[in-house]
């Protein structure tokens, strides 16, 4: 399907723009993101990928589920880190 191409392929560039973030959270050892924000794009990631998983867009559910779990790396990073700096 067409629509879970370009869904996936969106999924993987917004997850590659994510890696250097984390890369330099810890490198600097900074939570470099709110609380609020981890929480809320995380979780709201994770039920996308539900969703798209239930539509049988397999390749979009997976990779939004990766992009979620980037984003909950960044929330965990956020509280090991402590605040921002």
């Amino acid at each position: 399907m067409v629509q879970d191409i370009i869904l996936a392929v969106v999924a993987i560039a917004l997850g590659c723009a994510l890696i250097p973030q984390i890369v330099y959270g810890y490198k600097s050892k900074k939570g470099l993101i709110s609380i609020n924000t981890g929480v809320i794009t995380s979780l709201g990631l994770y039920v996308l990928s539900v969703t798209f998983l239930t539509l049988d867009l397999i390749f979009s559910g997976v990779m939004n589920f990766i992009v979620a779990s980037l984003w909950l790396t960044l929330l965990i990073q956020r509280i090991k880190y402590g605040k921002i700096k």
